[in-house]
């Protein structure tokens, strides 16, 4: 499973969970559980990274994936 589909809490958290209760939601950056500690995480302002039309920012399950340069250079894309 990759690393941008993962939410940050556990199953018994995600059912009280605001994020969690709509699927297509992404958890928001401010949330405590959906830092990311993965050595690969680099959040980017590369304009060229952060405005690719072909990367496919709902596949993230958090917000601050679709800021990430792992994920804006691996992560799926749009067809």
């Amino acid at each position: 499973m990759a690393c941008w589909s993962r939410r940050g809490c556990d199953p018994a958290m995600q059912e009280e969970c605001p994020h969690a209760i709509d699927p297509n939601e992404q958890c928001p950056v401010s949330c405590l559980y959906a830092k990311c500690d993965r050595p690969q995480h680099l959040t980017t302002s590369d304009p060229a990274l952060f405005f690719n039309a072909s990367v496919d920012r709902n596949a993230a399950a958090k917000g601050g994936c679709t800021m990430c340069a792992f994920f804006l250079e691996n992560g799926p894309r749009v067809l």
